[in-house]
């Protein structure tokens, strides 16, 4: 009985130890805003070939270069929600990082 008892605290305290670890990891990354305008960048600009024959893919092209200058003149919280309109108008739900 005892060797039972040692073996499950071991067994038990390393996967504790393992999942420490995997949130410990997780929780050092901050998302910038920066980050976001580059993959709504990266989404919509997969988005616009993807769907390049839509009515309004032209309009969602005009909205990313506008949503390109936002983010780079430090106006990022208006880009991103520029990109996410750009992407809904293609049908395309925006992805978060």
């Amino acid at each position: 009985m005892r060797k039972f008892v040692t073996s499950s605290t071991i067994v038990l305290l390393a996967g504790l130890s393992l999942g420490a670890a995997s949130v410990g990891m997780t929780a050092t990354r901050t998302i910038t805003r920066m980050d976001r305008c580059n993959s709504l960048q990266q989404q919509l600009t997969e988005a616009i070939s993807d769907h390049a024959e839509a009515k309004r893919a032209a309009e969602a092209k005009a909205l990313q270069k506008k949503a390109l200058k936002f983010c780079a003149g430090n106006r990022q919280a208006q880009g991103i929600r520029t990109y996410a309109t750009a992407l809904k108008m293609l049908g395309v739900q925006p992805v978060e990082p």
